[in-house]
């Protein structure tokens, strides 16, 4: 149980905690991971027979880390100590840990939410949004993402090596634990009104950001690949349909201006699509996320030597439309110019071109990481 001046609720928990070890004739200790406490939670819980570890570093994952890694049995399980969770309720963990499971997650939302017991803005909002972008995001189905009451292997938890010592540490462990291919399995969970007579340490909007921040950069696809490769279809859709002349929609007609925001579409979304691929490549050689076919493949196929030629020809098509455009000019004396045929070559020139050297450079930064990989690798 991580612990910051629960001294009103530890007697509730351990003792709960203590009855479902004798009921359950289970070997076990009750180990609180305090925060830093000033109430005198500590020497309450050891009063009351509990293990407690200090921990200096301030923050839920933080102490929650060091739980873990101080934990003595092969099986742990997490809870607030704030006693919104039933203790002496935990046979369904128990249950499915022993039928291979190696982290089970609570669901409040299944086993229900007592009133009083989580905010509004909790409850229809940020709970089911952040799941749901997590479903999203990693393929997890699992219903209640930000569950306190967890169970899990402890061998298997280390091996993820978590790292996050804020809120967001919840997040960090279901999707780690759904990329490193465990098994996960959801268990109904009864929230309760806490019993503190404080407010709780969990700010809504900071800790609600940090898990979308979280969930957003362990998954490039989302943040990076989906949005890259839609500015760039769109844009190269629309960059064609306007290069041979302007296009009448019904009462509106598109032309060189349109064509323009198309070719901007066209270089961020080749912009982003390049960070997909930096931010794939180093979550793996970082060991952060695994390494999957899609990156197998990127390394086969995604050599130096094609993205510079690629880029060199690009940037040289862009230099060509660009003479084109002056000659095109000098041919009119420098004069005044059929404005729309002279900016389709101009939009052309520009976007061929900074495309071609984000190509040439990004191909380069590539042969940087690669050399890094081989470095740690030797």
């Amino acid at each position: 149980m991580p612990c910051l001046n629960e001294v009103r609720t530890l007697p509730a928990c351990i003792g709960k905690a203590r009855s479902f070890l004798e009921r359950a004739k289970v070997h076990g200790e009750i180990l609180i991971a305090d925060n830093g406490s000033t109430d005198g939670s500590q020497a309450l819980a050891r009063r009351l027979g509990a293990r407690v570890i200090d921990v200096p570093r301030r923050g839920y994952g933080a102490a929650l880390i060091a739980g873990i890694e101080a934990a003595h049995g092969r099986y742990v399980v997490m809870g607030d100590s704030d006693d919104s969770y039933d203790f002496s309720a935990l046979d369904p963990f128990l249950r499915e840990l022993r039928a291979g499971a190696q982290l089970v997650m609570g669901n409040r939302f299944q086993g229900g939410i007592l009133p009083g017991a989580m905010p509004a803005l909790h409850r229809w909002l940020g709970n089911p949004v952040l799941s749901f972008l997590g479903r999203r995001f990693f393929d997890i189905p699992i219903g209640d993402f930000h569950c306190g009451l967890r169970g899990f292997e402890r061998a298997a938890m280390v091996e993820l090596a978590l790292r996050c010592e804020g809120m967001e540490f919840a997040s960090e462990m279901v999707v780690k634990a759904a990329l490193r291919g465990m098994t996960i399995r959801e268990v109904p969970t009864v929230l309760s009104p806490d019993g503190r007579d404080r407010p709780p340490h969990l700010r809504s909007w900071r800790d609600g950001w940090r898990h979308l921040r979280f969930l957003l950069l362990f998954s490039p696809r989302w943040l990076f690949l989906v949005p890259g490769m839609a500015l760039f279809v769109f844009g190269l859709a629309g960059f064609l349909a306007l290069l041979p002349g302007a296009l009448t929609v019904g009462s509106v007609t598109l032309d060189v201006h349109t064509m323009m925001y198309a070719g901007g579409a066209i270089v961020m979304g080749t912009q982003l699509l390049m960070f997909a691929v930096f931010a794939k490549l180093f979550a793996v050689d970082s060991g952060i996320l695994p390494e999957t076919r899609p990156i197998a493949w990127l390394r086969r196929w995604l050599r130096l030597e094609w993205g510079l030629l690629t880029g060199m020809l690009l940037l040289l098509g862009g230099v060509a439309l660009g003479a084109w455009s002056v000659l095109t000019w000098e041919a009119a004396s420098f004069g005044p110019l059929q404005t729309a045929e002279v900016m389709r070559l101009v939009i052309s020139s520009l976007t061929l071109s900074m495309v071609g050297v984000q190509l040439l450079f990004a191909s380069m930064f590539l042969g940087v990481l690669e050399l890094r990989v081989h470095a740690r690798r030797s």
